[in-house]
């Protein structure tokens, strides 16, 4: 599928091009005090924005945001936008939800950070224990922080030294999964700056679904972990076949290896992920982005078998560098919000209204690709949902890497915000969270309905 001839997608290039155009134009009128601002304030940023991903967004400048409040942002210019972005899932249950503010105030006035635990703290432990099933916790700030962590503990505790990841895969910052396939054969990913170890002699790749590669992938018995998102996400999503989570615990059970699940993005799925909402059964969990209602932390679990390897390790090693850990996790202000988040932010009611929502988007997404003839699809995991400009479903990494429609994604992206709406910048992700309403997934869906008529013409 080749970007090249977006009419592959449903779309011709003139008609692309000329909706593209228009709308960078509209977005331009609609926003003279962001374009000020961004100038004004870029000269002391590289590249004019803060943290470079704020260049990923398809637009002609960078949205400069006055409020944030439930699923609603409001723009410099006075624009009101539904937001199905929601931090890229960091806001998933909502900006500001009331109990958050409240820890965050209540919490400011007893400090910040101490490295020492606070009452929450202990709190937070027994409601990660309680929600997702493992019975061993640590903190971390963020969900880079607590792969990195989990990896480097499996190695320790196997005494082996590689890993297994799926191609596609994304498990933040941490270096040993940024290994793709390419031809069948895995290679450090292009894009990767600064990386001056080949990334592929600790870690083998994989396609997701596809039990026999990893079970050669596991046959040496030299792997430490196989850590995966229960579904591909940050990505055309991909979903897993029948059966596959089940062959997977069998093939890492069978050869000795831990299996990691990471939750990142798939928390969408219910109060205890996708991990408990289908009875999956890791010996290492992370969650992180939304887990403290906004506040940057994550947290990552382990079993008891684990936490008897790393006994044995602390008995055995000096103390100190254990490369486990930095400064501010486990934070005060991370702990207060935490809590709050886990006891009356992320409730079975909250989920409940988020999924219903969610397929309602879903459904009405998928409506309006059938409508126009559109060789699209729609694929959801919870309240994670996501239009893909490609016919579906999608098996794995390799064929969500084709489906990618850069151009005619970002055209359709700046078209949905000039409508008032905005999602993920990155892909075509868009997040129901519990403040989200009916009003604002059917705007969303008329946006997309508008979008869609003029590019099928």
């Amino acid at each position: 599928m080749s970007e090249a001839a977006p009419a592959d997608r449903g779309v011709a290039s003139a008609r692309l091009a000329a909706f593209a155009s228009a709308e960078r134009a509209a977005y331009a009128r609609a926003r003279p005090r962001s374009a000020a601002l961004a100038a004004a304030g870029a000269e002391s940023y590289y590249a004019g924005v803060p943290m470079h991903w704020m260049l990923d967004w398809p637009l002609p400048h960078p949205l400069v945001i006055a409020d944030a409040q439930g699923a609603t942002l409001t723009d410099v210019d006075g624009n009101v936008l539904a937001d199905f972005c929601l931090g890229d899932t960091g806001s998933m249950f909502g900006h500001s939800p009331p109990a958050v503010v409240r820890a965050l105030r209540e919490q400011a006035g007893h400090g910040l950070s101490y490295m020492l635990p606070t009452e929450h703290a202990l709190a937070v432990g027994r409601l990660l224990r309680a929600r997702f099933g493992l019975p061993h916790w640590q903190i971390a700030t963020t969900a880079s922080d607590a792969n990195r962590f989990a990896l480097r503990l499996a190695r320790a505790v196997t005494d082996r030294p590689r890993i297994v990841v799926m191609n596609g895969c994304y498990h933040g910052a941490v270096d040993e999964t940024y290994v793709e396939l390419a031809d069948g054969v895995a290679r450090n990913r292009p894009a990767l700056i600064g990386q001056f170890v080949d990334l592929t002699e600790g870690t083998r790749v994989v396609e997701f679904n596809d039990v026999a590669a990893l079970e050669r992938a596991l046959a040496p018995r030299d792997v430490a972990c196989v850590i995966t998102e229960p579904v591909l996400t940050n990505c055309c999503m991909v979903l897993p076949e029948p059966g596959y989570h089940a062959a997977l615990r069998r093939a890492t059970r069978a050869t000795g290896a831990l299996l990691l699940i990471d939750e990142t993005h798939t928390i969408s799925s219910g109060p205890g992920g996708y991990t408990r909402a289908h009875g999956l059964e890791p010996d290492l969990f992370v969650v992180g982005k939304p887990i403290a209602g906004g506040v940057p932390a994550s947290a990552w679990g382990f079993s008891d078998a684990v936490a008897a390897g790393w006994d044995r390790l602390r008995r055995e090693k000096p103390a100190g560098h254990s490369g486990l850990g930095t400064t501010l996790s486990a934070n005060a202000l991370a702990m207060a919000t935490m809590r709050a988040a886990l006891e009356e932010v992320m409730s079975e009611a909250a989920y409940a209204h988020m999924d219903a929502l969610a397929a309602r988007l879903a459904a009405g997404l998928g409506d309006a690709i059938a409508r126009h003839q559109l060789p699209w699809h729609v694929a959801r995991v919870g309240a994670r949902v996501e239009f893909i400009c490609a016919p579906g479903p999608l098996r794995n990494g390799r064929e969500a890497a084709a489906a990618h429609a850069p151009a005619l994604e970002q055209a359709i992206h700046l078209g949905l915000l000039n409508r008032g709406c905005v999602i993920a910048p990155f892909h075509n992700m868009m997040l129901v969270c519990p403040a989200t309403t009916t009003a604002q997934v059917d705007q969303l869906v008329a946006a997309f309905e508008s979008v869609a008529g003029a590019l099928a013409g």
